[in-house]
């Protein structure tokens, strides 16, 4: 199932989940009734990170009997925003909070929306697997490396201790909702980075780059790391409490700071108005741990799911 997912994301298509007829047996979930979901069709863009967790949400749906289509891109959190405030689509991915100005544009275009958060992540820090010398960075030293108008060229300018290679950096575009959260967390200002890496919404764009240069450097979310640990070696972070490795143990604790994240889904109100949508997202909340554990990112707390299922109520 996931590898189907990640074909759909590495070629940077929509991916339609088409719904299948529902079964008896206890393995297709029942008939649709059970869950909802009788026909229509869902339309739903934004964070190439998030996508994975709703297009597998989708094909659970379907399974325990659901026959609405539901259709998932990927033009990242920024481009999946002013899809959703344009009304073009139902649900909006993002991989951070709706800016100030994003929420303005809504506003004015009637779009009155909900933010859901469903699930937790981290950003993997990873590396070729040939570089033996970094296990460990620093906040300041990551800082050093990706703030605007940075020196760094090699990785003895990051520590003298490391050997005077090339540092080759991959890491996502600045449509990327990881790029807002890692530029400002780690650079103190959202959207402040060096301009000569390789930039990409497509996350395999940074496995393929860093896993072919032996003084590759790149980020992105945990879960394309535990997709790509054969071909990447990740670098625990030091954000001034010690090296810590990012695990669903430590992003679920917040240990692993400065870099674990909440994931979101934003709805429209006139999309929940709609049965299929209702039905969809009510799903989804039901069974936001497995399908979390699925798309390999971290599940909500008893607390984050109670806030999520509230701001589904207060859309009626």
């Amino acid at each position: 199932m996931r590898s189907k997912v990640l074909a759909l994301l590495a070629i940077g298509v929509i991916g339609a989940i088409a719904a299948g007829c529902g079964g008896d047996d206890a393995t297709s979930g029942g008939d649709a009734s059970a869950v909802g979901g009788n026909g229509g069709t869902i339309t739903v863009d934004g964070s190439s990170t998030v996508g994975p967790y709703v297009t597998l949400a989708s094909e659970d749906f379907t399974t325990a009997g659901a026959t609405t289509r539901v259709t998932v891109g990927i033009s990242g959190t920024g481009g999946g925003f002013e899809r959703f405030c344009k009304d073009e689509t139902d649900i909006s991915n993002a991989s951070r909070a709706i800016k100030d100005e994003e929420a303005a544009l809504c506003k004015t275009a009637g779009v009155e929306f909900a933010e859901l958060q469903i699930a937790n992540d981290g950003i993997a820090i990873v590396a070729n697997t040939d570089n033996s010398w970094a296990t460990c960075l620093t906040a300041a030293q990551l800082k050093k490396i990706w703030e605007p108008k940075s020196s760094v060229k090699s990785w003895k300018d990051v520590d003298a201790s490391f050997p005077d290679e090339e540092i080759k950096l991959f890491g996502p575009g600045t449509d990327s909702g990881t790029f807002d959260f890692f530029t400002k967390e780690i650079n103190g200002e959202e959207g402040a980075s060096r301009t000569d890496y390789q930039p990409s919404e497509n996350d395999n764009v940074t496995v393929e780059g860093v896993s072919g240069e032996k003084g590759g450097l790149g980020y992105f979310g945990l879960s394309y790391f535990e997709q790509n640990k054969d071909k990447l070696k990740d670098v625990a972070v030091d954000g001034g409490k010690g090296c810590i490795q990012p695990t669903s143990a430590t992003v679920q604790d917040a240990s692993y700071a400065p870099l674990a994240r909440p994931l979101f889904v934003y709805v429209k109100k006139s999309s929940y108005a709609r049965q299929e949508v209702k039905d969809f997202l009510t799903y989804m909340l039901a069974n936001e741990a497995k399908i979390a554990e699925e798309a390999l990112f971290v599940p909500l707390t008893p607390a984050q799911l109670e806030t999520a299922k509230s701001g589904l109520a207060a859309l009626g």
